[in-house]
């Protein structure tokens, strides 16, 4: 008997789908891609130098803070160099005569006799602290005007007894006195008389100091204790014309 082989086909399903692997490692890096060209600025060139961004706007203006102390003081620098000389000023203007060296007087002399000075007569100097340029007589008592001008005058007496003094000048007829008229017989104790006066003097005019009887007693015109009597004169200021 003949036998029959036939040829067998089997159609499969689908199956489901399997199990997600496991994540693969990353690649290598790529390599580096070419440098870009710059922006162009609207009005001119490309400054390289200047980052592209746009500026943004300016930020509030941050708080003050406190002053540091003050720094240590820098070295001295080096002297600068002479300036130029500047121009010649304006000429100046007058405003007077300027006294010469002659247009100058001024004396001061001392009598230390301890005899009382004689009534209206001049009173004469032993000694003579200044007297320049020799305006001054001391032996006769009087001042000579040599420069016309205005000159002051003054006096000062020392005494144990009652004293009057006045200065007198031909310059005018009134006559300046002054008294101290001595209350105290305490033989310590000391009078002291002063006087002044400023006169306008011509050329040689004389000025003196005289003694003069006002209330004084006869003991104390014989008194011969210590008497001393100053006299000073000086120029304030000589005649212009």
């Amino acid at each position: 008997m003949r036998g029959y082989y036939g040829l067998a086909v089997l159609v499969g399903v689908d199956g489901s789908a399997g199990v997600a692997g496991a994540p693969g490692r990353d690649g290598l890096p790529g390599a580096k891609g070419e440098k870009g060209q710059p922006a162009k600025m609207a009005d001119g060139p490309v400054d390289s130098k200047r980052p592209t961004e746009a500026e943004g706007e300016m930020g509030n203006r941050g708080f003050a803070r406190v002053m540091g102390p003050k720094g240590f003081c820098g070295d001295l620098g080096t002297a600068g160099h002479p300036g130029q000389p500047g121009h010649p000023g304006p000429d100046g203007k007058s405003i007077g005569h300027a006294p010469s060296q002659q247009a100058r007087s001024a004396f001061s002399v001392m009598r230390t006799d301890n005899s009382y000075p004689p009534y209206d007569q001049r009173v004469t100097y032993q000694t003579t602290v200044v007297n320049k340029p020799e305006d001054f007589n001391a032996a006769t008592g009087e001042f000579i005007c040599r420069v016309p001008g205005v000159y002051y005058f003054t006096f000062h007496s020392v005494a144990k007894v009652s004293m009057c003094l006045r200065i007198v000048t031909d310059a005018m007829e009134r006559k300046v006195g002054f008294c101290d008229h001595n209350r105290n017989n305490d033989q310590f104790f000391h009078d002291v008389l002063s006087g002044g006066v400023v006169l306008q003097l011509a050329k040689d005019q004389k000025v003196w100091l005289e003694s003069f009887m006002d209330q004084q007693t006869s003991t104390e015109r014989n008194d011969i204790r210590e008497k001393k009597i100053i006299f000073n004169g000086f120029l304030l200021f000589a005649n212009t014309e």
